[in-house]
């Protein structure tokens, strides 16, 4: 994704990171470009409590706000209108179609003609591409099996961080608007994103990376 932004972005732009998280995706990019700035979303009060202790405003480069991506009006929380680009990763698989289609509509109005769109995610092969399927999902708990081993996993690290007393109001405030678990969803699969991404006014939509379900898509506006 790095690469593909000093490609199509140049040196000095402005950023916008759909589903943010901690704010990973957006450190490295500011690391790579010194001159790029940044507005990251996301709707998680620990993860965005995480962010900001950790890496702060690096004066004024980053901008963090809390809204749901889900709701139609999400966009309004935005400090400005127009962006260069957009990225996203290992986050939008949490959004059903309908949702889907409502966000990448925005997107495409967020950006100028020309603009690029990067979502680097879980992305299911089509469903009647079985086989695909069924060595993907075996690859997928090979790998996370080594992790389990290696490391802490996601599960474990999740409940260490709700059970952090420096998070305690945050924590509350995630359980209330995630009482649900996120695997729940039923998210399109990568013709599905492809068909969406074209309705919205992308005029062109590919993959530029991909181990197996683990995608980078790319749609230009």
């Amino acid at each position: 994704m790095l690469e593909a932004l000093a490609v199509v972005a140049g040196k000095r732009f402005d950023v916008l990171d759909l589903g943010c998280g901690t704010g990973s995706l957006s450190e490295r990019i500011l690391r790579r470009f010194p001159q790029a700035r940044s507005v990251l979303v996301d709707h998680d009060p620990v993860l965005l409590a995480i962010g900001r202790t950790g890496l702060g405003e690096q004066r004024g480069r980053l901008t963090w706000v809390d809204a749901d991506l889900r709701r139609p009006d999400w966009f309004m929380s935005l400090p400005r209108r127009r962006f260069h680009v957009a990225v996203s990763t290992t986050a939008l698989h949490w959004l059903t179609a309908p949702e889907l289609a409502r966000l990448y509509a925005r997107v495409a109005h967020l950006l100028p003609h020309g603009g690029w769109f990067l979502d680097g995610d879980h992305i299911a092969f089509p469903a009647d591409s079985s086989h695909f399927r069924q060595a993907s999902r075996s690859v997928a708990r090979h790998r996370a099996a080594r992790i389990r081993l290696s490391d802490v996993g996601w599960d474990a690290w999740w409940r260490a961080v709700l059970r952090d007393p420096r998070l305690a109001a945050e924590a509350e405030l995630h359980r209330i608007r995630y009482p649900h678990a996120h695997s729940e969803t039923v998210s399109p699969d990568l013709e599905g994103h492809i068909r969406l991404l074209r309705r919205a006014g992308f005029c062109e939509v590919h993959l530029i990376w991909a181990r197996w379900e683990n995608r980078v898509l790319a749609a230009v506006r």
